[in-house]
């Protein structure tokens, strides 16, 4: 099974998926690490992200789920995962549930503001909420709560196989 915590920047992507990864015992996996340069570069530029320079990225990652569950693997992946799309992308991976870390503009803001990302300024987070296409199939988690209630109502709703260690 893989994980994937999405949410808009400053959501807690990066620290709730490796405490669920963590607490799982699988891998962890940073959507961010597998943008290419020329994604990397336009954003820290202030650029908003058009679909043209998200395809291949979500391709990437598609390919990295497919492996791992190919041979049976688990992991944990923190991606935005913003519209639909891109989640039917990364779905076709195979075994895939989605965890969206729900917040509003204010609070995330707040957040982005106490924080320094190596390349995703706070100026792009409108351009993520207006991108945000709410799932209908995820397991939703309030961002205000703490992250350890939040790994345990990720683990509660995925059920006892999420319980299970590779």
């Amino acid at each position: 099974m893989i994980v994937v915590v999405m949410g808009v920047s400053g959501s807690g992507k990066t620290t709730v998926g490796e405490a669920l990864a963590g607490r799982l015992g699988w891998r962890f996996l940073d959507a961010d690490d597998f943008h290419p340069p020329a994604n990397v570069a336009k954003m820290a530029a202030g650029k908003p992200l058009t679909d043209d320079d998200r395809w291949p990225w979500l391709d990437r990652l598609a390919g990295e789920l497919r492996a791992i569950n190919v041979t049976g693997g688990h992991a944990v992946l923190a991606c935005s995962a913003l519209r639909q799309a891109y989640r039917d992308r990364l779905a076709g991976a195979g075994d895939v549930r989605f965890v969206h870390l729900a917040g509003d503009l204010p609070t995330i803001a707040a957040r982005l503001e106490a924080r320094q990302h190596r390349y995703m300024p706070a100026s792009l987070l409108a351009s993520q909420f207006s991108t945000l296409e709410v799932p209908e199939d995820a397991v939703v988690v309030d961002v205000r709560d703490p992250v350890a209630a939040q790994i345990d109502a990720i683990v509660s709703a995925l059920g006892t196989s999420a319980g299970k260690r590779p």
